[in-house]
């Protein structure tokens, strides 16, 4: 049979893969993209070991391997077809399990304490990936520390899917990969703060990672109030001068807990005072989900020489991948390395082609939009049954919040939805020790619980809602 010899020519190097997975991952791709339909019959081993310059053992095993994954089928005397090709499944853990794990509904009780990404698939990519991974990688790079050169791979796929217009101009050597998002802030903090006694600033109500970041950094936070438009800049510029703040951390793109996005003005405005004062601010991007509209520009843009951009995965595809990258400013990216050394040698190369390997996966984005289909399908069904309370919310961000009515106070409320069985947070969970009092709460998407539990799980905190602890006590 004779065919196209570019459908067999690997599109791609091999990077210290064996010639029978390069030709394997080809041969993936063809069918994903459809050149290779259900049906279609593949040259036999020797012809086509022929046409591309290979040994035969080396097709046997590429089909081989295809023929286990299901990606292809084989007959004795008829030949080796593609199979038809089974969709990534749309899966959710049980309900129940034989072990204990708190991001489950069990007994009754829905956990939406911390957002948790569904199972859309990503559980096979990466057991796919590692597959690949242990048959490409050499037995001796497993052996060695992590270097520049093993997580530039990790590097390539991150700044792939970067857009220079929201974050600045960069290279892959402005990017330092670090063990998740709350890693990257203790690494920029450590690698920016002077002085005995540092003070850093923060979203009023803010990420409990920041405080603990400064806690081990023996910082002191001051926190600055927002409005609807993003940080008060008078207020943080006021902060400024009477604390000498080296730092202000905040969530331009996605404030947690409120799910305020600051405006693109008012983000000039922030960089303004920055600039002017010499303060560094880093912006934490960790909670807006890939391949979605960004609203501004990052403080990294706006801030060449003072503005930190930090995300990871961990809110887009799984908390179990535990990678982040940091993309420091103009001039610091020497400091960053020297801290990301000195506190760990890096990240280790498994994880790091992991993660590449996951980001270059032909379903990874199918992967990315499905989560966020679910995600706002629970968030719609949450506004639709709060509608009329005071409900914030964002396109694809995994989380609520909730304005408490009269009658309630937050941390009483939180103990009467544990006692429905719904576990959420306080608006205490994300304030400093003497900020003001808010009652509100926060209400987490939980993928790994079904949808109908969620929906169920929103409907018990209505009735709490409009039963406060003042009318329950008559």
């Amino acid at each position: 049979m004779i065919v196209p010899d570019t459908i067999w020519q690997p599109d791609e190097k091999q990077n210290g893969r064996s010639k029978y997975e390069t030709l394997a991952r080809t041969i993936r791709a063809r069918i994903a993209s459809g050149d290779l339909s259900e049906g279609y019959k593949l040259p036999p081993v020797r012809d086509l070991a022929y046409q591309i310059g290979v040994t035969p053992g080396t097709v046997a095993r590429a089909y081989r391997v295809l023929i286990e994954e299901g990606h292809l089928t084989a007959g004795v005397g008829r030949g080796t077809f593609v199979a038809a090709q089974k969709p990534v499944p749309v899966r959710s853990l049980p309900t129940t399990t034989s072990f204990f794990d708190p991001v489950l509904e069990r007994d009754g009780q829905a956990h939406l304490l911390s957002p948790k990404m569904p199972d859309v698939g990503q559980g096979a990519i990466m057991r796919e990936v590692l597959h690949d991974l242990a048959d490409a990688v050499a037995p001796d790079m497993l052996l060695r520390y992590p270097t520049r050169d093993t997580d530039l791979p990790a590097r390539q796929a991150f700044a792939a899917r970067l857009d220079a217009e929201q974050i600045g101009a960069f290279t892959l050597d402005d990017i330092v990969t670090s063990h998740g998002g709350q890693s990257a802030i203790l690494m920029i903090l450590q690698s920016v703060l002077q002085g005995p006694a540092p003070v850093i600033a923060v979203d009023e109500l803010s990420y409990g990672g920041f405080r603990s970041a400064a806690v081990l950094c023996r910082a002191e936070v001051v926190g600055i109030p927002w409005d609807d438009a993003g940080p008060v800049v008078s207020a943080l510029e006021a902060a400024i001068r009477d604390y000498d703040i080296q730092v202000f951390c905040t969530s331009a793109e996605v404030s947690n807990p409120t799910a305020i996005q600051t405006t693109a003005a008012r983000r000039v405005e922030i960089a303004a005072v920055a600039k002017r004062y010499n303060v560094h601010v880093i912006d934490d991007d960790c909670y807006r989900l890939m391949n979605t509209k960004r609203v501004g520009p990052s403080y990294r843009a706006l801030l060449p020489d003072l503005g930190w951009y930090l995300t990871s995965p961990s809110k887009s595809i799984t908390a179990a991948l535990r990678i982040g990258f940091a993309v420091a400013p103009e001039g610091w990216t020497a400091a960053l390395m020297r801290t990301a050394t000195f506190s760990s040698f890096g990240v280790t190369r498994i994880v790091t082609d992991l993660y590449a390997g996951m980001m270059q996966h032909g379903q990874i984005d199918a992967v990315i939009n499905h989560t966020k289909s679910r995600i706002n399908a629970d968030v719609s069904a949450a506004a639709r049954i709060l509608d009329g309370h005071k409900l914030r919310y964002a396109d694809s961000v995994p989380f609520m919040w909730l304005e408490l009515p009269r009658g309630w106070r937050a941390g009483e409320f939180c103990q009467a939805a544990e006692s429905s069985g719904v576990l959420i947070k306080s608006a205490e969970d994300f304030s400093l020790r003497d900020g003001r009092a808010v009652h509100a709460i926060r209400i987490a998407v939980n993928g790994l619980i079904p949808h109908d539990s969620f929906v169920e799980a929103i409907e018990r905190l209505t009735v709490l809602l409009e039963n406060p602890t003042e009318r329950l006590a008559l």
